[in-house]
């Protein structure tokens, strides 16, 4: 039987995707979440704007809430240099409609961090460590408009399970499933 290892580094990385890092955002990442996302490219299918900062100063203070009670959250995510590119991780739903009760995992890049593969490799790193934290499955809620999003769900092995429609924004999105 052959060995199915990848045979160095360079073979590890294409099998794998980049070596990116996940880790707790700090107060300092309400500030560069803020800078990556003020991209109207980067928040379309989003809100389609920038948030303020106070925002973000929220966004990752829950996340630590969460990393701490749950095990995970929407981590900072690190490029192979260690520079911050977005952030990637799960939280429950937030919201009243569409997958209630249920994990959902998202990632978000600067427009700089796109199709260098990040996404795909943090999502990968999100399923482990929500696996390891007891999660049986996960969601992905994305804007039936974003193709790129859908491909990293499809990447990841997730199937288009249902659609829902965001009562205060029209917005459709396409509930992608995972059983881990």
């Amino acid at each position: 039987m052959a060995d199915a290892r990848p045979r160095n580094d360079a073979d590890a990385r294409s099998v794998q995707g980049p070596a990116v890092r996940l880790r707790v955002p700090t107060d300092e990442d309400a500030f560069v979440w803020h800078r990556l996302f003020d991209d109207p490219e980067v928040m379309q299918y989003v809100g389609g704007w920038s948030s303020e900062r106070s925002t973000y100063e929220e966004l990752t203070a829950r996340q630590r809430r969460h990393d701490a009670e749950l095990g995970f959250c929407l981590w900072t995510l690190l490029d192979p240099e260690g520079d911050p590119v977005g952030f990637a991780g799960a939280m429950p739903w937030p919201r009243e409609w569409g997958p209630t009760g249920e994990i959902e995992i998202g990632w978000r890049l600067a427009r700089a961090a796109w199709g260098h593969g990040y996404a795909t490799a943090a999502a990968r790193a999100t399923l482990e460590r929500v696996r390891a934290a007891g999660v049986r499955s996960v969601v992905a809620m994305i804007d039936i408009r974003n193709e790129r999003s859908m491909a990293v769900a499809r990447r990841l092995g997730m199937e288009r399970a249902e659609t829902f429609t965001s009562p205060s924004t029209g917005v459709t999105a396409y509930c992608y499933r995972l059983t881990l």
